[in-house]
């Protein structure tokens, strides 16, 4: 029996509690929310400190606020918990480097929640890629887009000291992940970010971005968005003889559509491979966060590696999110200078 604790017990700590409740092995001893829960079916410490010092919770699920996930996984390490943490892992590629310096202090185990990699269609493409019979990955698209009414604004993720950022490291992060898992990374990217619509500061509801790998060659484009006012989720992943085409993803909600897969060989002369050639996979059932715990489950239970969701995915993908922040800046900086020296011309 894996004793367990959750802290952050919100939307999405509500979501694990669900996902932790259908594996025997685990069993939720003690909750913990910054605010006053309501309605809780688990004890409920008094501090996070209450839960880091019980020695007979092996396990730490944190669901908090985005500014806390750094402090609270490396305080669990510390503590000797094994650590599960929603994304983002923190606010950049270098805070992410702290945590695996505790990381590297400890046996525990270590994993953070990027639970697109475990849904159905995510687990058919990787497989389908890795077995080469489609080539090699030459380039991917992924759009990724919700909407929010004014509600939002009563949220802390409207604050960046809380949040980091806006749709980019809300949701935006999810693809930038998939795209890693898919194609092994990236070195280079050019974005443009915006809030033409919320203009909130510091919380962006648009990016357009392209990222490409300077060794492989492979290029990929982002759109992340929430002012996407029909929910949308497509991940595009072309090959040297084929391609993939996932639209829609299956969630509780269901709104953003059923999650169906496209697969298909190309042709090697015009003309191109037509709808007829097209094999077509419908995935009716969202077990992606079953998954997701049961793995983490199994590294802890068989004292084997986290392989999916790790310390260096993390630190992987924040670099990417480090480079798109970071073309913001420099844009914001150039447009300065060039204004200054226009009044100064004039």
């Amino acid at each position: 029996m894996i004793n367990t604790a959750i802290i952050g017990f919100g939307h999405m700590g509500k979501i694990r509690a669900r996902a932790i409740e259908q594996l025997s092995e685990f069993k939720i001893c003690s909750v913990f929310d910054f605010i006053k829960i309501e309605n809780a079916n688990y004890p409920i410490a008094n501090s996070e400190d209450e839960i880091f010092a019980d020695q007979t919770i092996d396990t730490v699920f944190i669901c908090a606020v985005n500014s806390m996930n750094k402090d609270l996984v490396i305080r669990g390490l510390e503590a000797g918990k094994n650590v599960f943490c929603e994304k983002p892992p923190a606010f950049t590629a270098l805070e992410v480097e702290q945590i695996i310096a505790a990381e590297e202090k400890t046996t525990k185990k270590l994993m953070y929640g990027f639970n697109h990699r475990h849904h159905g269609a995510v687990i058919k493409m990787k497989e389908e890629i890795d077995t080469g019979k489609y080539g090699k990955v030459l380039w991917m698209r992924g759009r990724y887009g919700k909407s929010v009414d004014e509600g939002y604004f009563n949220t802390w993720r409207v604050n960046k000291e809380l949040a980091g950022g806006g749709i980019l490291i809300d949701q935006g992060i999810h693809m930038l992940d998939l795209f890693n898992h898919m194609a092994g990374g990236f070195d280079e990217a050019h974005a443009f970010v915006s809030n033409l619509y919320w203009h909130l500061d510091g919380i962006e509801d648009n990016v357009f971005a392209i990222f490409k790998n300077s060794e492989t060659g492979v290029a990929a484009s982002l759109h992340s968005t929430m002012t996407q006012w029909r929910h949308m989720f497509s991940l595009e992943v072309f090959l040297d003889a084929g391609y993939m085409v996932l639209n829609g993803l299956k969630t509780s909600s269901g709104t953003y559509g059923e999650e169906i897969l496209t697969i298909a060989k190309n042709r090697s002369k015009a003309p191109a491979a037509t709808w007829d050639d097209e094999e077509k996979f419908v995935f009716e059932v969202d077990s992606s966060w079953e998954n997701e715990i049961r793995h983490f489950m199994h590294a802890i239970i068989s004292d084997e590696p986290v392989t999916i969701g790790t310390s260096a995915d993390a630190l992987n993908v924040m670099k990417l999110v480090d480079k798109v922040y970071e073309n913001e800046r420099q844009d914001s900086k150039d447009l300065k200078t060039t204004l200054t020296s226009v009044k100064k011309d004039n």
